[in-house]
């Protein structure tokens, strides 16, 4: 009864309290991804309080046309 103790005892802290950790910090990160990039591909679920999104500038074309350096005399 002791040995089958002890291996569960090993197997729940050497092996499924890790797992358990590492897949709730990836989770955490892959969750922090989508709101960064103002995703929401979890059908549905909201993981908080929603941010309010910054909106982006346009961007501008480049100022006048390029010429390349070669046909320049």
């Amino acid at each position: 009864m002791a040995i089958v103790l002890y291996l569960l005892y090993r197997f729940i802290f050497n092996f499924l309290l890790p797992v358990v950790k590492t897949t709730r910090q990836v989770r955490e990160q892959f969750r922090n991804m989508q709101e960064g990039n103002g995703q929401n591909a979890g059908g549905g679920y909201n993981a908080g309080p929603q941010q309010p999104r910054q909106e982006q500038k346009p961007k501008q074309p480049p100022a006048g046309e390029y010429i390349d350096f070669e046909e320049v005399k």
